[in-house]
């Protein structure tokens, strides 16, 4: 992606966040889904963000749509996870395994927003660890069959297409599907009893004898697991720009507040423990954005070089690192920011008290903080440490 397009995005971008600010503030103090994003995100088309130009794209490597999703973060962990489960963890496995009748089946269309799109890994009793979901399919002829549950998933009553996983009812090995929603066999439930991400679309469904094509495979029968792991390495990254647009936020709304908020008779910003947190958030902004930033790079570098390993576990490793320093500096950076606001920080008029509801929840999807720390260490120690295996 060439400068100039970068900052037409960029501008896209910016352009998007403004416009969007008033309807997503009105959607969280009444705690519903935001039904404009989608609107305005076609207007500025921002919806195939990382898809290259010749599906309908924008083409944006991957530090680009990085910067792109740092700035959405910036309105609100709920805005940033539509685009994840959209982009990161929808649209990127069908860009990397799909097959080219697949992707110029549905790509375009999701480019245009006429497809939403989501990613159904996590089930009720199969969380951190995938192999222990139930979801299971069988193969009828020219069609396969699905059932089961998926559970806690960004965009479920939204999306028109979802990459599921399931297991074949006498196998072992786990296979992707894309499942089109708008078919017999599927029943949604959003989930609305949530700490936070109000304005997002949070819900489960069910595969009740759900037939689909044998062209509905996405990669090779049994190449499900493989592809789940890659695409959450994605999925962490695009999390751990959002938290990087979280702090921005902060940083923001505490610097202007202490300015402008006066107590014992000078503003709150010459008291030296507020001035504290201040460097604090700071230094949660300058160290995320490093890792952020580098963690995006090794993503392009591996990108270009499918086929090197080295590269790919680099990239991956970094992914999970962004992601958990970022997010725990993001959930340290917002409880900071309701400090320094103070008893109207506990508000969710305020946007400090949004941000600290809405980005705890990132410290558990895409990989909790446990198991990032144990892949994390299992790369220092070697694979033969794995505490998980």
């Amino acid at each position: 992606m060439n400068s100039a397009d970068q900052e037409r995005l960029h501008l896209d971008v910016e352009a998007f966040c403004q416009e969007l600010r008033p309807y997503e503030e009105l959607a969280y103090v009444e705690q519903r889904f935001n039904e404009h994003l989608l609107r305005l995100a076609r207007k500025h088309d921002l919806l195939g963000m990382p898809v290259p130009r010749e599906y309908g794209g924008r083409g944006a490597d991957a530090a680009t749509y990085a910067r792109a999703l740092v700035r959405i973060g910036r309105e609100g962990t709920g805005v940033r996870t539509f685009f994840s489960g959209h982009s990161s963890i929808g649209q990127y496995p069908l860009l990397m395994w799909g097959n080219e009748t697949q992707k110029r089946k549905y790509l375009p269309a999701t480019c245009r927003g006429e497809i939403v799109m989501a990613f159904g890994l996590t089930e009720p009793e199969a969380g951190s660890n995938p192999l222990e979901m139930q979801t299971t399919y069988e193969t009828h002829g020219d069609r396969f069959v699905l059932n089961g549950v998926k559970y806690l998933i960004s965009n479920a009553g939204i999306a028109h297409l979802v990459v599921v996983f399931a297991y074949p009812k006498d196998g072992k090995r786990i296979s992707a599907f894309l499942i089109e929603t708008n078919r017999p066999g599927v029943e949604r439930e959003d989930l609305v009893a949530k700490m936070g991400m109000p304005t997002a679309n949070t819900g489960m469904f069910e595969l009740r004898d759900y037939e689909a094509p044998l062209d509905a495979m996405l990669g090779i029968e049994g190449e499900g697991f493989r592809i789940a792991m890659k695409t959450l390495a994605s999925g962490r990254l695009s999390v751990a720009a959002g938290c990087l647009g979280v702090i921005e936020d902060c940083l923001a709304e505490s610097i202007q507040y202490a300015r402008d908020r006066s107590q014992h008779g000078k503003a709150i910003a010459r008291h030296q423990l507020v001035q504290e947190h201040l460097a604090e958030i700071e230094m949660a902004r300058l160290t995320s954005e490093a890792v952020v930033m580098q963690a995006a790079h090794a993503k392009e570098e591996s990108m270009r070089s499918p086929s090197d390993e080295v590269k790919e576990a680099k990239a991956d490793l970094l992914a999970a690192q962004a992601k958990l320093h970022a997010s725990n500096a993001a959930w340290n950076a917002a409880d900071r920011a309701v400090q320094i606001f103070g008893g109207r920080g506990w508000s969710t008029l305020y946007r400090p008290g949004r941000h600290l509801q809405d980005v705890r929840v990132c410290r558990i999807y895409e990989g909790t903080d446990e198991i990032l720390k144990l892949k994390i260490a299992a790369a220092l120690l070697g694979k033969q440490y794995e505490a998980f295996k």
